[in-house]
């Protein structure tokens, strides 16, 4: 399933100001919105190809049309717990920057749109995500989310050790 975006609705008057587009999923029983920007597509979860002495939560890669596409399991990544794969789990391809990367998460929820003033600071203790990893908190809809900086995860430290594994292959 491949999901075609575009940047209207960006400036949304009838939503009273700014507001972006979000990508919902879940894991576990959190769901968590990203910038539906650096959303590439979604694909249905196929078993990666596995690489040695990579991080835990590197699954391994898929070529995805010719290009070889790290994937990383979120629930392993952010201590949700262990993944169980079904037919609802996911692989969302991100593009973030020069890097093209996989995140599987256990179902996409929905697409929405969010005011920038709407999404509150997350507190240290209410987090089960690193909170250098969140920008914050929103309901919408009786919905807590939990808004993903994806730039800054897939950009972080230990994603140099995934360009580290896959390089050594």
């Amino acid at each position: 399933m491949v999901h075609e975006h575009a940047a209207k609705g960006r400036d949304s008057a009838e939503e009273g100001g700014y507001a972006e587009e979000y990508l919902t999923y879940t894991l576990g029983p959190e769901e968590y919105a990203i910038d539906i920007l650096k959303v590439q597509e979604i694909r249905g979860y196929e078993a990666p190809t596995t690489i040695a002495n990579a991080p835990d939560f590197l699954k391994g890669v898929i070529n995805l049309r010719g290009i070889i596409v790290p994937v990383v399991d979120l629930r392993i990544k952010f201590n949700v717990g262990k993944a169980e794969y079904t037919p609802f789990t996911v692989v969302i391809i991100l593009n973030i920057g020069s890097r093209v990367v996989g995140i599987v998460v256990d179902s996409v929820s929905d697409v929405i749109m969010l005011r920038r003033e709407n999404i509150r600071p997350a507190p240290e203790f209410a987090a089960t995500v690193d909170t250098r990893y969140i920008n914050g908190l929103c309901t919408l809809d009786e919905r807590m989310l939990i808004v993903v900086d994806i730039e800054r995860l897939m950009l972080s430290q230990e994603m140099a050790l995934v360009d580290a594994a896959q390089n050594a292959q």
